[in-house]
């Protein structure tokens, strides 16, 4: 027997099993369309019928929590990233995996430049050396930072993030080469096949691609070396990209010039050691947010599932 209508109609709704908690944009935009269930909360009935499942702040949606759900067909990200999504097992049960497309992409190439004009310029040194006093009370000549127009960047992963960092920094007057998993007909900058060849021909090394088994820790001792002691590092990808341990060595001996990090292998864990270098500059994974990316990836989400529950083409699928 079908459970009795609330007053809003809920019932009527389709469920989309909620794997972490709403932020108030989605809610309200979701809401009036969707029955929004927390999938830890659902009810044996509920986890046996519903289709759609919506990750929005990054869960682990695992293999096991894909097989507890026996009727679903549609994981929604509202990342630009899905490696905290287990993709085989969506894969071995043809669900479809969506993500929020493009939303982000301007924001986080506006990050990335950001990043790696802070780290050139020592913009966040220079505020702690206002900040306390030592301007003022004439405690020596701050020193010099580096110039960031001219300056070669090697940027991995050319994609709707990466190309918009070189579109951006091409009208700094920098150099423009890449890296991704295959030359790109259409891009006007040097190709080079290997992230550390890429390096070694690069004054900063920009990371916006995303994190998969073979691009997990490509950024090793090697690549830093290739960069040099004069190079700096910036990360809006994926912590996974880089090797923590060994970012953190190389900056500590000098190996590195520098390093401009939004993201992180353990988030929010970040190593210790690299608070009191003033030659990085840390975030906390906000290179994507702002109220218009908030925005943009709301339309998405709900673009994607008004398209699986109308039967249309989803909005921005995965290849699995």
């Amino acid at each position: 027997m079908a459970p009795p209508a609330t007053q809003d109609g809920s019932s009527s709704k389709p469920i989309v099993l909620l794997a972490d908690p709403l932020i108030p944009e989605f809610e309200q935009e979701l809401a009036p369309s969707y029955r929004l269930l927390p999938a830890a909360d659902a009810d044996e009935a509920a986890a046996a019928s519903a289709r759609a499942l919506l990750t929005v702040d990054l869960p682990a949606v695992t293999a096991a929590q894909i097989d507890a759900l026996p009727a679903l067909e549609l994981v929604v990200a509202s990342s630009a990233g899905v490696d905290h999504i287990n993709l085989g097992a969506c894969r071995r049960r043809g669900i479809a995996v969506t993500n929020a497309q493009n939303a982000f992409s301007a924001d986080a190439a506006d990050y990335a430049v950001g990043l790696l004009v802070a780290v050139l310029r020592r913009v966040a040194a220079a505020d702690a050396y206002v900040r306390r006093g030592a301007w003022a009370a004439a405690a020596g000549d701050y020193p010099l930072a580096s110039k960031v127009s001219g300056k070669r960047v090697g940027i991995v992963g050319l994609g709707s993030i990466g190309g918009l960092v070189a579109r951006r920094l091409a009208a700094f007057g920098c150099v423009i080469a890449y890296n991704s998993r295959s030359p790109k007909a259409s891009a006007p900058y040097k190709f080079y096949p290997s992230v550390r060849e890429l390096a070694a021909e690069s004054d900063v090394l920009v990371l916006s691609c995303a994190l998969t088994e073979e691009t997990r820790r490509m950024v090793g001792r090697e690549v830093m070396e290739a960069l040099g002691k004069g190079g700096v590092l910036v990360n809006v990808g994926r912590g996974g990209l880089v090797d923590e341990a060994e970012l953190v060595r190389c900056l500590r001996e000098g190996v590195l010039g520098g390093a401009g990090l939004d993201v992180y292998e353990n988030e929010p864990e970040v190593p210790p050691e690299l608070w009191g270098m003033d030659n990085v500059v840390l975030s906390d994974h906000r290179a994507v947010i702002t109220p218009e990316s908030i925005q943009g990836v709301v339309d998405v989400v709900k673009a994607n599932l008004d398209a699986f529950f109308s039967g249309k083409p989803l909005v921005s699928q995965v290849q699995l």
